[in-house]
């Protein structure tokens, strides 16, 4: 099995190793089911996630192969020196051609991800989303969060979106454009009996290794120009 997902390396040396993750597999920690983690120790490797995406993402994922790289490397992400973007499809389009999404996070029942402050406080002001420091949640630690977008192409239905996170929350793509009205298809966060993927896929990395800058990117899979009618 891991041999397979070996075939989906982008990048790779002593340090690190980049793939193409599909959908529908974890990074780590599934308790009932396989993720690549656990593969590729059980085929004798051992690999150390240095971020996340969902199960439900495709796309580019950085493991090292020591602590030593593990370390350096997750610094760049908590410090936020690391350039993160994705392609979505959303539905419906009819955006602008560009965007701005400055809308904090916090955690509501469940462990569900959701915007720090009431729906209807949303206001789109010259291409930004944002809501008023009044009607911020001052009962539950809250998280500043931006994402910005830009469109490749759109119809009134669909949008096929770069959406670049500046902040790295959890699920903060997903939950920014579904409160923004434009929700990601197939994303069951927010659609109910999803019937195909979820059409987000991380699609470039950049950061810094062996002293330069390097990108790798994860080809946009043949299905989403399809979904968003391009």
């Amino acid at each position: 099995m891991w041999a397979e997902f070996r075939e989906r390396v982008l990048l790779e040396d002593d340090a690190i190793l980049v793939l193409d993750k599909p959908v529908g597999v974890s990074v780590m920690g599934e308790r009932h089911e396989s993720d690549l983690v656990r593969m590729a120790a059980d085929a004798g490797e051992q690999l150390f996630p240095v971020h996340r995406i969902d199960k439900v993402t495709s796309g580019v994922i950085l493991f090292a192969k020591d602590l030593a790289a593990h370390g350096g490397l997750t610094r760049q992400f908590n410090k936020c020196t690391v350039e993160k973007a994705y392609l979505a499809v959303t539905a419906p389009g009819d955006l602008p051609p560009s965007g701005r999404v400055e809308l904090p996070l916090s955690v509501g029942r469940k462990n569900r991800v959701r915007i720090a402050a009431p729906r209807e406080s949303i206001v789109l002001t010259d291409g930004t989303w944002s809501v008023p420091a009044s009607a911020v949640f001052d009962t539950v630690p809250t998280y500043p969060s931006t994402t910005t977008f830009t469109v490749r192409a759109q119809t009134p239905q669909r949008a096929l979106l770069e959406a670049y996170p500046h902040t790295g929350r959890r699920h903060q793509i997903r939950v920014h454009l579904a409160w923004i009205g434009h929700p990601i298809v197939g994303d069951p966060l927010f659609e109910k009996n999803p019937a195909g993927r979820t059409f987000l896929h991380s699609w470039r990395l950049s950061f810094d290794h062996n002293g330069a800058r390097v990108t790798v990117e994860a080809p946009m899979p043949d299905e989403f120009a399809q979904a968003a009618g391009a």
